[in-house]
């Protein structure tokens, strides 16, 4: 039988993400989500199709409702980056 694969083999998906906070929140929808982490429903419906990225502000939400660390929260949604570029920050070029 095949194990799944490790969080950090997973391929970005920020619905996992959202599932496994319902779940652990034992919330009954996405609805009840939104609500305990302030913000509208259709917030959470672009952030589970892809259509919104889970920005710094929505972790740091998700942080202080879940008690679960920010590096926690990226790997269940399969973010594999180094580091996080916050909004205006510049690129370095090489």
């Amino acid at each position: 039988m095949k194990q799944p694969p490790a969080p950090e083999e997973q391929e970005y998906s920020p619905a996992r993400l959202l599932d496994v906070l319902v779940a652990r929140l034992r919330l009954k929808n996405d609805a009840a989500l939104s609500r305990l982490l302030g913000v509208e429903a259709p917030t959470i419906s672009k952030i589970r199709h892809k259509r919104l990225r889970v920005g710094a502000a929505m972790l740091l939400r998700m942080h202080e409702v879940t008690h679960l660390s920010i590096d926690e929260l990226r790997a269940l949604m399969g973010d594999r980056r180094a580091r996080m570029r916050l909004p205006g920050e510049q690129q370095q070029r090489h």
